[in-house]
């Protein structure tokens, strides 16, 4: 339990640092910003409890919105995420349940299955934070524009890290 704990703050750390010291200054164009921050959260175990995950996704969120001055928007985005994420695992479920000890990894439960669990959460969390960031829906087609690409550039880190780990791991 404790080297869980101490597995997930690491990743924590990891991850912040990589979102705020290199993808926040990256420079990829007006409809891409990378969010790889956001797999902390899909890497949660799956038996983790929803309270307990929401609570995590909340101070995530809160921790990027300090650094982006984005004023909850990244709380927000990521608390909804968080609230689907019950869903979304049960609607990818393998036939059966998942292993009590599963994590939700590319080396876990495969490409196909971290393919559709990780779009479908990047997807809604992009959704939530950048229709929030425009406040209108008179640019709906640039910010959905916004939602796709950005979600396929952290869709693509998103695994382009899980292959990293995997590679570490074995």
């Amino acid at each position: 339990m404790i080297n869980e704990l101490a597995k997930n703050t690491g990743r924590f750390f990891v991850f912040l640092l990589i979102q705020v010291l290199i993808l926040k200054h990256l420079e990829l164009g007006r409809f891409i910003n990378p969010f790889l921050y956001v797999l902390f959260i899909l890497m949660l175990p799956i038996r983790t409890g929803k309270a307990l995950v929401l609570f995590i996704a909340f101070i995530t969120g809160l921790t990027i919105d300090m650094f982006y001055n984005t004023w909850g928007m990244n709380a927000a985005a990521c608390v909804f995420m968080a609230y689907c994420r019950p869903w979304v695992l049960r609607v990818y479920a393998p036939k059966g349940e998942y292993d009590a000890s599963a994590k939700p990894t590319l080396q876990s439960l495969g490409t196909p299955w971290m393919l559709s669990y990780a779009g479908t959460l990047v997807f809604f969390h992009h959704l939530v934070l950048f229709f929030l960031e425009a406040l209108t829906l008179s640019t709906f087609f640039t910010t959905f524009a916004k939602v796709i690409l950005s979600g396929a550039a952290t869709l693509g880190l998103i695994m382009l890290s899980q292959l990293i780990m995997q590679r570490r791991r074995q």
